[in-house]
């Protein structure tokens, strides 16, 4: 089970806003029904890799079919195959716990 950061940014748009693209990216995550979170600055999302990886193509193709020509996606991936299961709270929990 993977965890995956996941930030989408489309270039020349005009404008130097991203909610829009944020706000439609993060509805194509929703719509996959992978655990996600979003965040300030990114999405984190829990998974099969092949899954994620088959949800960033599909944002990218919509994204195209939306008008945007350009854009530019930087993944972070945690792929820890030695412990099965969701990891995004456990993750958080570990460190919630070592700071009491």
């Amino acid at each position: 089970m993977a965890v995956v950061e996941l930030t989408v940014v489309c270039l020349g748009t005009g404008s130097t806003s991203l909610s829009n693209v944020v706000a439609f990216v993060e509805r194509e995550i929703r719509a996959s029904g992978l655990p996600s979170r979003l965040n300030p600055m990114s999405t984190t999302i829990e998974g099969d890799l092949s899954d994620i990886f088959a949800l960033v193509e599909r944002i990218h193709d919509r994204l195209e079919a939306e008008g945007y020509g350009r854009i530019s996606t930087s993944i972070k991936i945690d792929d820890r195959r030695d412990r099965p299961g969701p990891r995004m709270d456990a993750k958080l929990k570990s460190v919630e716990d070592r700071l009491k």
